[in-house]
Formats: structure tokens, C-alpha cells, sequence
């Protein structure tokens, strides 16, 4: 147990990780009790950083802040400690507490692409409990150092990766290469295993797609799935920041930080 933390950092740290915590805080102390208001500790299912002043009303917050994550979504619930009466403290004052659960996702997003889209798509992402999983053949496009939760999958083939999708994957396609889009899209519809699938370019390269996809065994419920142009609508500009901005807004409308069991982006 840390006596001396950064509840803050600890939250980051552990979201980085994609570890589940609850983040309990006394909320209102009255007469004499272990700490006062504002009081934080952070909770895991095997760890505990921080303090709220020990004792009954510590082990009861930890207790119930472990039972907290036994469930697959966030949730915040309040709790009211007698400590005198129920805990058998001798301070006998009164403590609420919050408790606050963080659950990661477990989501992961797969994006073909480090260009210059790509890159501020990472960065918009980067700080949200999902998994990115980084691919592109060209070993310069990546930056020095990648964020918490980013794999880089340098590889000359790319499409092999299309392999590793399954039902709960979104995925975004925007490589250097029109050919490399198409037959990284045309390999995940054939799978079928998929959140969602968006492709970078116009509705003018939708059209050529859809085509050959057609031509390829690609059926027109299938080709409906496809989201190209992606984003959100009504962003009009052009910079890569900007539409990263629109996509991310998209993804996350669609499901890709929910946590609830069995959603999917059609949902």
C-alpha cells in the first residue's frame, strides 16, 4: 500500500495497462473520523494504493469496491459507513464514500496506415482504455516512441494481419497503397469477423470498391457494412487532425469504448 500516491497517476498507470480499478473517495466526513473529505485510494483486484485511514472502513471500502468489479461495466455507487455503530470504530463519526469503477474494454482497433492520418489517429486515441494494434510496412512512418496500449506491427505483408480480426475488431484501412486498401478490406469482408470497418477516401472510391468486391464474391449486405467516407458528418476540412477528430467521434458513437458485453458498432 502506497501512503503517498497520485491518485491521478495511479488512474493513468493502471488505465495504460488496461487494468480495472475503483477509485474510492470520501465524499463527507462528519465528527471525528480517519480522514477527511476529498480522501482518495485507488483500488484493484489484487492491490490498493492509497489510504482512507485504515481500519473497518477501509476493509469494508475495499470489499466493496472489488465486488464493484466482478461487474463487466463501469459504475459509481455511494456508500455510508457508521463507523462507530457498524464498524466498531472508536471514532465514532460518519463517512460517505464513492466509489468509482474503471473497466478497460478490452477493444481493440486495427489500423493499416501510419501516414499522416494514421499518426493523428493514434494520438486522438492514444489515452482511451482500447488496444490499438499498429500496422505498416514502412518503419520510418512510425514515430520513436509509441503510446501506452499501441502495438507496432512492422511487416511486408500486411494483409496476414487480417488473419488476427475477429467479431469484436474494428478496423481502419488508410495505407499508402489503393491496391493494399483493397485487398485489406476485400480479405476482412470475406472473413466476415468485424466491429466495424472503415476506409479512408471518397464516396467516388466507395463506388470503384464496391465493384470490384462485387466482382470478387462480396455481397451487397456485406458491401453495406463498408463505412467509406468515414467520420462523422458535417467535418468538412481537410487536415489530418481534423479528420482523426471526425473518425474518432465516429468510433466512439459506434461502440469502440463501450463496455457492455456483446455490443457490437450495430448496435
Amino acid at each position: 500500500m502506497l501512503q503517498d500516491f497520485s491518485w491521478l497517476s495511479t488512474l493513468a498507470d493502471l488505465s495504460a495497462r488496461h487494468v480495472p480499478c475503483v477509485l474510492v473517495t470520501v465524499m463527507e466526513a462528519k465528527g471525528s473520523t480517519p480522514r477527511e473529505a476529498g480522501t482518495k485510494m485507488v483500488v484493484t483486484a489484487d492491490g490498493q494504493y492509497g489510504t482512507i485511514g485504515g481500519g473497518n472502513l477501509e476493509f469494508e471500502a475495499v470489499a466493496e469496491a472489488r465486488a464493484l468489479l466482478t461487474s463487466a461495466q463501469a459504475s459509481v455507487k455511494v456508500k455510508d459507513y457508521p463507523l462507530g455503530p457498524k464498524l466498531a470504530q472508536c471514532c465514532g463519526g460518519a463517512v460517505s464514500v464513492l466509489l468509482e469503477s474503471f473497466v478497460p474494454t478490452g477493444k481493440k482497433l486495427y489500423l493499416f496506415g501510419a501516414g499522416h492520418v494514421g499518426r493523428e489517429v493514434v494520438a486522438v486515441l492514444a489515452a482511451l482504455p482500447i488496444d490499438i494494434v499498429w500496422i505498416d510496412s514502412r518503419a520510418q512512418e512510425f514515430p520513436a516512441v509509441l503510446p501506452p496500449g499501441c502495438t507496432q506491427k512492422l511487416t511486408a505483408a500486411p494483409l496476414a494481419e487480417t488473419a488476427e480480426i475477429d467479431e469484436s475488431a474494428y478496423v481502419l484501412v488508410m495505407t499508402h497503397n489503393h491496391d493494399l486498401d483493397y485487398d485489406i478490406v476485400r480479405s476482412v469482408m470475406q472473413r466476415g469477423r468485424y466491429a466495424y470497418l472503415g476506409l479512408i477516401g471518397s464516396a467516388t472510391k466507395r463506388a470503384r470498391f464496391e465493384k470490384r468486391l462485387a466482382v470478387d464474391g462480396i455481397a451487397t449486405v456485406d458491401l453495406a457494412r463498408l463505412i467509406c467516407p468515414i467520420g462523422i458528418g458535417g467535418v468538412t476540412g481537410k487536415h489530418p487532425r481534423e479528420i482523426a477528430i471526425a473518425v474518432a467521434a465516429q468510433l466512439l458513437a459506434l461502440g469502440l469504448t463501450r463496455t457492455g458485453l456483446g455490443e457490437t458498432a450495430a448496435a
